[in-house]
């Protein structure tokens, strides 16, 4: 039988969440685990035998873990050094998130499709680490549960990939957000994998379902509309610093996404703008 562990055994009073540091041995575990909270988790270094009913996966460093009350599971190091940090969150404050920001249903915690897994890489893990010093040095309530949360859930839930994606491809599209790298088209996409573009081209199909340049330019038009709402640039700047100094490229890109000119596009949102009396 699994032994299920219980928040109230292990959050102080009034607290939110508890945070655990552990370094694992290569001892197998004797059974796996339940528990009636939320747990986070992700390999803060080395790597780790996740066992679960239905069989075990190895996590890397910077693989992130979200699950749910009644779900079990067991960890095992693998190698020396390998750490993990753990968060017990209180059933409420996790059921409350959801409720205030619908946004979230249907990922990470409340997926409702099994156990959400995600992976961070090394500039991401650094900052998910800040911010757990900075939850370990509070009161651990509601509002500094939160703080840690919602922008890990909110970086996490703009752009979901899809979970059978190679790391090394999920990587590369998290990075081609970058003006740095999407001002170079599919070019800067492919660069940042290391890969021959046929294979990143067949990858990004397979598991998108785009190619790399459709890709890209999604990301570019993005851009481009946050652009024409907040600045001042004109519409060839603004073109130009997505990487298409070919105007009448721009207009076709930005009327197939967006159903408007980029100029149509500002009129629109700026006559909706209240102006202060």
């Amino acid at each position: 039988m699994n032994a299920v562990l219980r928040h109230a055994d292990i959050l102080r009073a009034n607290a939110q969440v508890h945070l655990t540091r552990a370094t694992l041995t290569a001892e197998r575990p004797r059974a796996l685990h339940g528990h009636d909270f939320y747990e986070l988790f992700w390999v803060q270094n080395g790597k780790v035998r996740h066992h679960l009913p239905d069989g075990t996966q190895t996590l890397a460093e910077g693989s992130v873990v979200f699950l749910s009350p009644g779900q079990t599971h067991a960890l095992q190091g693998r190698g020396e050094h390998a750490l993990v940090v753990s968060l017990c969150l209180h059933p409420a404050l996790v059921k409350a998130l959801v409720d205030r920001h619908p946004s979230l249903a249907g990922h990470l915690f409340w997926s409702g499709k099994g156990i959400a897994q995600h992976h961070r890489d090394m500039r991401e893990l650094a900052v998910l680490n800040h911010a757990a010093v900075q939850l370990e040095r509070s009161r651990c309530d509601t509002i500094a549960a939160e703080a840690f949360l919602l922008p890990l859930c909110a970086e996490l839930t703009t752009d979901i990939y899809p979970a059978d994606a190679p790391d090394w491809l999920i990587s590369a599209c998290r990075a081609a957000r970058q003006p740095t790298v999407f001002r170079d088209g599919a070019t800067g996409l492919v660069a940042l994998t290391g890969k021959a573009h046929p294979h990143v081209s067949r990858s990004m199909r397979k598991h998108f379902g785009m190619t790399p340049s459709d890709y890209i330019n999604r990301i570019r038009m993005d851009h481009a509309a946050r652009a024409l709402t907040t600045d001042a640039d004109s519409v060839g700047q603004i073109a130009a610093d997505c990487g298409i100094p070919n105007m009448s490229h721009f207009h076709k890109l930005f009327r197939a996404a967006f159903g408007d000119t980029p100029l149509q596009y500002r009129q629109k949102l700026q006559r909706q703008v209240v102006q202060p009396s």
